[in-house]
């Protein structure tokens, strides 16, 4: 990611529209479709202009039909072209599973080759205003599960439109997991075309001294930072890693931080149990144990249904004070309760004083 702050600034919904864009623009056979894509607010801003730019043959709404859409786009593929998908909650895109992981994941596989669908799938997940158990759900161990599918969740402008030109290019059905607390923050976006190979994890933070290894996902990576932010006061250096790309997974890019810090905490915006933060801590048990110090530790959401109230979401999702909580407990230090008070400036279901609603 470049750290000049004087080159050009996108915000992830920005870096998104420009990804497809330039795919676009370089290649005839991507079209775009789904609910809401060339409605005002073009999908938080991710798809705005593209039906003028493009027309509407190649940047289509959809009916309220995922399963049969989602058909109709694998069965594009097949044929020889490249379409994106766009479910507008990762949860709508549950009726659509039949397609996705019995048809899509299982095509190229079951012809020996002769075959491949080249699509991707972009799903929304995140919290906040109320969005309830059906709207606010983040699925990304289910489809990070299936093989044939590739799973990504960028975290920053940069990855955003990098990793999503790469996955419109990619021969495989991908997964594009976007969280919308994302959707405002800005980064450094270079103009033009670049791709970030997916199946490769980011060192945010490395350091020599570090004594333990953060790997995060999505919205987390920046919770992740602002637990290393809690830690230095303390005198604590980490190692954050944003995982960025969940199947296929960087393996060798945990382990060789793991192996520096001998200890690891998994921080998810999905669930503990069965998930992602469950899969990496087998990989370092199985491969790494010998180099831990201490038990590794698991920072997600609990086990039951994302709520809708504001009471009940206050003390539903992690934030950057458990991470540290956890990095603290694994090194016998002691844990300040006020570490945990909220914000004073806003709701703790806002990322911030920007966040105006869900859509």
């Amino acid at each position: 990611m470049p750290d000049n702050p004087s080159a050009r600034q996108l915000t992830y919904a920005e870096a998104l529209r420009e990804a497809q864009a330039v795919a676009m623009e370089r290649d005839s056979s991507v079209y775009i479709m789904g609910l809401g894509v060339p409605d005002p607010k073009g999908i938080f801003g991710s798809t705005l202009g593209l039906q003028a730019q493009f027309g509407a043959d190649r940047v289509m709404d959809m009916p309220l039909a995922e399963n049969a859409m989602t058909g109709v786009a694998i069965g594009s593929a097949l044929t020889g072209l490249r379409p994106i998908i766009t479910h507008q909650r990762v949860d709508f895109a549950i009726l659509a599973l039949e397609q996705i992981i019995n048809q899509a994941a299982k095509w190229h596989y079951m012809f020996n080759g002769r075959y491949k669908v080249p699509m991707v799938m972009r799903m929304i997940i995140g919290r906040g205003w109320g969005q309830g158990p059906q709207h606010s759900q983040s699925l990304q161990a289910l489809f990070a599960h299936i093989s044939g599918l590739k799973v990504i969740m960028p975290a920053t402008p940069y990855d955003a439109k990098g990793m999503l030109i790469a996955a419109i290019e990619d021969d495989n059905p991908v997964v594009v997991l976007e969280h919308r607390w994302l959707y405002h923050i800005r980064d450094a976006v270079p103009e033009g075309y670049y791709t970030i190979p997916l199946g490769t994890a980011r060192l945010v933070r490395q350091d020599k001294n570090a004594a333990v290894t953060i790997a995060a996902t999505s919205y987390m990576v920046l919770e992740s930072i602002a637990a290393a932010r809690l830690l230095e006061q303390q005198g604590i250096k980490t190692e954050i890693i944003d995982l960025r790309t969940l199947r296929p997974l960087d393996e060798t890019t945990i382990l060789a931080s793991v192996r520096r810090t001998g200890r690891l905490i998994v921080a998810d915006t999905g669930g503990a149990r069965f998930g992602i933060s469950a899969e990496v801590i087998s990989l370092v048990a199985e491969r790494a144990l010998a180099n831990l110090k201490s038990p590794p530790r698991r920072v997600a959401s609990p086990d039951y249904p994302t709520p809708s109230s504001p009471a009940l979401a206050d003390g539903y999702y992690p934030r950057g004070p458990h991470i540290a909580a956890a990095a603290l407990e694994m090194l016998g230090r002691p844990i300040d309760p006020h570490m945990f008070d909220p914000p004073t400036d806003r709701r703790l279901d806002q990322p911030d004083n920007t966040f105006s609603g869900p859509f």
